[in-house]
């Protein structure tokens, strides 16, 4: 595979993100889509949380923690995203190092502003295999908790609070196991 297909292209992304918004924005508009994901998430996701509900959606953090990471480590070219990552540090040291003089740290700065769109090209791959399947989840675990009386985890946060903190947590655990940028 040639180094620009591999990179995606911000086309890809768009499509992916506005089907993704047509999935969410259809969830209740079109029955089939949220019957089908029920039919199964619900006994297999919804097993878990109905048997200890902490635990249950740690297990599902986990699980899908793993599976974005393994999507980003293999449809990303990593080692181009380690070369650009060393770049920036060096810049870091550099603006740190002319810290006194406004002029090249501006210089310097610009310098690392050009990384962006090119990181962001680079996971725009990864992004577009994975936003569809959590847009149906998330829509899922919406209606879920919703029956459920949006219960509290920990006694004190909603779904999406512990979701976003233990994936957060946990992607970056398994990302440090796998050497992934």
């Amino acid at each position: 595979m040639d180094k620009t297909a591999k990179e995606g292209s911000y086309t890809s992304l768009v499509i992916v993100m506005l089907v993704s918004l047509a999935i969410a924005g259809l969830w209740d508009a079109v029955p089939a889509i949220k019957i089908f994901v029920h039919s199964i998430l619900t006994p297999s996701a919804g097993a878990l949380l109905n048997w200890q509900l902490t635990l249950g959606m740690t297990i599902i953090v986990i699980i899908l923690s793993l599976f974005t990471v393994i999507i980003q480590k293999y449809a990303t070219d990593q080692e181009t995203l380690k070369e650009m990552k060393k770049e920036q540090k060096i810049l870091q040291l550099e603006m740190k190092k002319y810290k006194d003089d406004p002029q090249k740290v501006m210089e310097l700065q610009k310098k690392s502003f050009e990384f962006i769109p090119k990181t962001m090209k680079l996971t725009t791959r990864s992004i577009a295999y994975t936003a569809v399947p959590l847009i149906l989840l998330f829509r899922w675990f919406m209606d879920f908790f919703e029956a459920l009386g949006d219960p509290k985890f920990l006694g004190f946060l909603s779904w999406f609070w512990f979701y976003l903190i233990t994936f957060m947590i946990f992607s970056s655990i398994i990302k440090k196991i796998m050497k992934v940028v």
